[in-house]
C-alpha cells in the first residue's frame, strides 16, 4: 500500500530514509553524519544570514548558503564557504561539493577553487542548476 502524506514530519523522513541508509552502510560502509552551521549575526545578535551543510562519507554538502543583498560582496560569503571548509577538515572530510543556479553564484564558488562536475538545464526554465566540488584534504 502507498499511502501519500500530506504535511511529513521529522520522523517520517526519517522512517523513509531508514532502509536507505541501511543499503548504503551494508554496500559503502557506515558514515558519521554532523551537521554544519555557521552564523552571520548583524551588530543586535540576530542571524541574519550564514551556512547549512552536513557532512556525509568523507564529503560536506553544503546546502545553503544565504546573505542578504546589504551583506553581500563585504566577504561575508568567503569567510563562510573558508570556514566549512576548515570545519570539514577538522571533521575528517576529502571534499566539499554543493549545487548552485545560474541566476545565483556559480562564479563565486568558482573563484574559490570549486569546480561544476554536473547541470540540469531548465531547472527552473530558461535557467541552469549546477554541481561543483572541491577537494581539500
Amino acid at each position: 500500500m502507498i499511502d501519500r502524506i500530506p504535511h511529513p514530519d521529522a520522523a517520517v523522513r526519517e522512517a523513509i530514509l531508514a532502509p536507505l541508509r541501511a543499503h548504503n552502510d551494508a554496500a559503502a560502509g557506515p558514515t558519521e553524519r554532523h551537521d554544519v552551521a555557521l552564523a552571520v549575526r548583524d551588530d543586535a545578535g540576530a542571524i541574519v544570514g550564514g551556512l547549512w551543510g552536513t557532512t556525509g562519507y568523507r564529503w560536506l554538502f553544503v546546502q545553503y548558503l544565504a546573505l542578504p543583498p546589504e551583506r553581500r560582496g563585504r566577504g561575508e560569503g568567503r569567510a563562510l564557504m573558508l570556514a566549512a571548509e576548515e570545519e570539514a577538515r577538522r571533521l575528517g572530510c576529502v571534499g566539499v561539493w554543493l549545487d548552485t543556479y545560474s541566476f545565483q553564484a556559480r562564479g563565486f564558488y568558482e573563484k574559490l577553487g570549486y569546480a561544476a562536475f554536473g547541470q540540469i538545464d531548465d531547472y527552473p526554465p530558461g535557467e541552469a542548476r549546477y554541481f561543483l566540488s572541491k577537494r581539500i584534504d
